[in-house]
C-alpha cells in the first residue's frame, strides 16, 4: 500500500494549542538584554525578579523548565563569569546557594540542576549576559508528556510560584 507523502508529512504533525502565547507575540518586546530590563524593572511580578543583592539578583524564568526554575544573575551586563570582580562572583554563588535553599522549602525536590550556558554553542539563549539557572527536580518529572509528546507540563502557575516564592527570599535575608 502507497500513502501518499501529504499524509506522511500530516502523521509527523502535532498540533498544540496555546493560546495564552499570543500576549507574547502580540505584545512589545523590550529593546536589548531582557535581563537587563526585569532589573530595571526591580522586583515584582511583571518582572519576575525576586530578590535584588547588590551586584547579582534572582529572577524566575518566563520560560521554566520545571516549576520554580530560577536564574540568578549578575547586575553587570558580562558574557562571561572571568569578566566578574571576585566580590561579584562570590554573591552570585551565595544567591545561588540561597536560591537551592527556597526552593528546598518551597518544592521539597528530589534534586537539582544547577549550571551555566555560555555562548551560543552551549544554548545560551541570552549570549551576552550570562546568568545561573537553578532547577529543582523530581524523579519522573521527565514523563511520557517529554519523551513521547514533546510537550512539557508545568504543574504550577507562574504568578502564583512568584507568589511562594517571594516572601521565602525575605526569610532567607
Amino acid at each position: 500500500m502507497r500513502v501518499s507523502l501529504h499524509t506522511e508529512l500530516g502523521a509527523l504533525m502535532k498540533v498544540m494549542f496555546a493560546p495564552w502565547r499570543m500576549q507574547y507575540i502580540e505584545g512589545d518586546k523590550p529593546q536589548g538584554c531582557v535581563l537587563c530590563e526585569a532589573l530595571r524593572h526591580g522586583e515584582g511580578k511583571e518582572s519576575l525578579v525576586l530578590y535584588t543583592g547588590r551586584h547579582a539578583f534572582v529572577m524566575m524564568n518566563r520560560y521554566p523548565y520545571t516549576s520554580g526554575h530560577l536564574m540568578v544573575v549578575p547586575k553587570r551586563h558580562v558574557a562571561w563569569p572571568g569578566e566578574l570582580s571576585r566580590e561579584e562572583y562570590g554573591e552570585l554563588s551565595e544567591l545561588v546557594r540561597r536560591s537551592l535553599d527556597v526552593l528546598k522549602k518551597a518544592f521539597s525536590p528530589q534534586g537539582f540542576n544547577v549550571g551555566m550556558n555560555l555562548g551560543e554553542a552551549a544554548g545560551a539563549g541570552i549570549v551576552d549576559h550570562f546568568h545561573i539557572h537553578v532547577l529543582p527536580r523530581w524523579a519522573g518529572d521527565t514523563n511520557f508528556m517529554s519523551v513521547v509528546g514533546g510537550v512539557r507540563v508545568i504543574p504550577e502557575a507562574l504568578y502564583r510560584t512568584f507568589e511562594k516564592l517571594y516572601p521565602l527570599f525575605r526569610e532567607e535575608s
